[in-house]
């Protein structure tokens, strides 16, 4: 496990009514932007409060509004939102050009809203009018009198100014009478340091998996092996098919299908994201090594005839199994966030149902419960040396993985 820290500054209205939350990555409890790249910021914020968190709680089902560098526009990292739920703010743009009119325009057409957030008054900003959601102005670079003579040029397509670094009662008087709907500074909330948990993917199943996934031609089936192999990248594969099926009942009942379901230009993605973001590390949690023994073992259990029925939803149950542990939430806040087919979520919210009732030998198997190991040993007719073979076997797996 890891640390992660985000800060969430709130955006108001004229009512003072919060519209959205700013959403700024943080490496500390300090409250202040680390000296790190952009594109690795963002970067980190996505994996880290997305991927493994969630947004839409930490914004209270408001808007996020979420810095994206050109870089990140065109490897589409805003496509891993709902449009409906992000506000694409535009960042380290130092002039206008052609090239990135055109990255908008993409954006636009598919509905994202688009907030430009280092506005310096330059007239060839003025073609990107028509692309754009709400000017961001920053009060300490510019005096807002001296949008007077651009609001007209502003006006007809609707774009909503938003002034930044509000101070006091009296600013937000005269910023009101200019034409300003939107504020956002100290006057209203200190950006907020939200402390977290994220999980770290093991370091060689990363570099495998980047491997993997650039190979040609593209194999779900060889990428979702490799996934399988990490909880982590598990559990971030299934809440990230959760973030982009909006609209529409995913009930997702393999690792293979939630990355066939992503489609090869968003796992693509997210594979580069979690690169870029860093998120490797030499250790492996212990919980997280017995979650691929239970899966494995429960894979090969379900195997023999008494489990057949539930082949299919094993593996991954025994993957999930450790989530509570390893996400630091109650199973029933995780389950919401992931797209998972009935017979596992019973499982593993309440242990239910053919495949509640292996995932609870297994794990009762793994951890000495022998009373409950006897009664199921007899109730589904498993040779106590078969089981051990198999638990064996499993285990030697794992350690293979290297991991």
């Amino acid at each position: 496990m890891q640390t992660t820290y985000i800060a969430r500054q709130a955006i108001f209205n004229r009512n003072q009514e919060a519209i959205g939350y700013e959403l700024l990555f943080r490496n500390c409890p300090e409250n202040n932007f680390p000296e790190l790249d952009l594109n690795v910021a963002t970067s980190k914020l996505i994996i880290e409060n997305h991927i493994h968190g969630d947004i839409d709680a930490l914004c209270m089902g408001k808007r996020s509004f979420i810095n994206f560098t050109e870089h990140c526009l065109i490897n589409k990292y805003p496509l891993l939102f709902d449009k409906d739920k992000v506000v694409i703010e535009l960042v380290g743009n130092n002039k206008p050009t052609a090239r990135f009119i055109k990255i908008l325009q993409y954006y636009y057409d598919k509905g994202y809203k688009i907030a430009l957030k280092e506005y310096d008054l330059d007239s060839g900003w003025d073609d990107f009018f028509p692309l754009l959601y709400l000017i961001k102005v920053d009060l300490e670079v510019i005096n807002p009198k001296r949008l007077t003579p651009i609001a007209d040029r502003i006006r007809p397509f609707d774009v909503k100014l938003m002034a930044d670094k509000v101070e006091t009662k009296f600013q937000l008087q005269s910023l009101a009478q200019i034409g300003f709907e939107y504020f956002q500074g100290w006057f209203y909330q200190v950006p907020e340091v939200i402390q977290g948990e994220a999980l770290a993917p093991i370091k060689t199943q990363m570099l495998h998996l980047i491997s993997e996934t650039f190979n040609t031609p593209f194999n779900f089936e060889k990428i979702s092996k490799v996934i399988s192999q990490d909880v982590n990248l598990s559990v971030s594969l299934l809440k990230l098919v959760n973030n982009v099926s909006t609209g529409s009942q995913v009930e997702i009942t393999s690792l293979k299908q939630a990355a066939a379901y992503l489609g090869e230009e968003k796992l693509k993605q997210f594979v580069t994201i979690l690169a870029l973001s860093k998120l490797t590390s030499d250790q492996t949690d212990e919980v997280a090594k017995q979650a691929l023994v239970t899966a494995k073992l429960m894979n090969d259990l379900s195997n023999e005839n008494a489990f057949k029925e539930v082949h299919d939803f094993a593996f991954i149950t025994g993957i999930l199994s450790a989530v509570e542990v390893l996400l630091n939430r109650p199973i029933e806040q995780i389950m919401e966030t992931m797209p998972l087919a009935t017979p596992i979520e019973s499982a593993l919210v309440k242990q239910e149902g053919l495949l509640g009732e292996l995932l609870s030998f297994t794990t009762g198997y793994i951890t000495g419960k022998s009373d409950v190991v006897e009664e199921q040993l007899q109730a589904y007719s498993i040779n106590e040396d078969f089981i051990q073979k198999a638990y064996v076997s499993a285990s030697q797996w794992c350690n293979d993985l290297n991991i």
